[in-house]
């Protein structure tokens, strides 16, 4: 079995519990104006690589991720699109004791029947979602990535229904996302989840920009800087009060 990928980070602390084996898969289907990682929206692009080696190689790190209680995180991209690869390397990591994690927008739910089967499938191989929820009301979310919010809405919702532990992510963006009123939405919409255990406010950042400039974008959110730290705390208050 192959997967389509744009690169690995062997130690990484950031995306889920402990060190982590981060997977970059190939292809979006979201166009986020703050991204930065647009080198991996064209499915096309990336490598192929056999799943049976990346396997290989996570498993000689294995000592450092069973030390720091971590694991294996797949992200993108959006790493739904590649879900038939999703289930053989879980269910191969599983058979190894590996926490599993998926960093996802759940850009691409819902789908056909047979998607929502393998989905099923890949949930009972699956310890944690990471889910980047970027704005709650539909026309901002449009506009802010390409596309509409109801799909994502309804696949956290399914995510609450399959008792999936979740970890809400929301990238902070002045004047964007970074609004009073469309946070305390959000957080009652948190408020109707029962599997969300953690909250993470990520701060609007620049250091994609570089990528955008190299593959002939242009940047939509120019002029835009990062917020500053008590906007940060802000929402973190208001998005974690919502927690049940």
């Amino acid at each position: 079995m192959q997967a389509r990928i744009h690169s690995v980070e062997t130690c990484g602390t950031l995306d889920g519990p402990g060190l982590r084996y981060i997977i970059f898969m190939q292809g979006c289907l979201l166009r986020c104006q703050f991204c930065h990682n647009p080198d991996t929206w064209k499915m096309s692009d990336g490598r192929l690589v056999e799943l049976d080696e990346l396997i290989t190689d996570i498993e000689s790190y294995m000592p450092f991720y069973k030390a720091s209680n971590g694991g294996v995180t797949v992200s993108g991209g959006e790493p739904l699109l590649q879900i038939k690869s999703l289930i053989y390397l879980f269910k191969a990591l599983k058979k190894k004791g590996i926490h599993t994690a998926i960093d996802t927008s759940g850009g691409c739910f819902p789908s056909s029947p047979a998607f929502i089967e393998q989905l099923d499938e890949l949930m009972t191989v699956t310890d944690l979602v990471l889910l980047d929820l970027k704005q709650i009301k539909t026309d901002k979310h449009k506009n802010l990535t390409g596309m509409t919010n109801t799909h994502i809405l309804e696949f956290a919702t399914y995510l609450a229904r399959k008792k999936v532990p979740v970890w809400i992510r929301h990238v902070l963006v002045p004047g964007i996302s970074d609004i009073d009123e469309d946070l305390h939405e959000l957080g009652q919409f948190i408020e109707t989840l029962d599997n969300v255990e953690k909250i993470d406010v990520l701060p609007y950042h620049k250091l994609g920009v570089y990528k955008w400039e190299a593959l002939g974008y242009e940047y939509p959110l120019e002029g835009v800087e990062p917020p500053e730290e008590d906007r940060v705390q802000n929402a973190q208050e208001i998005l974690t009060s919502y927690i049940k």
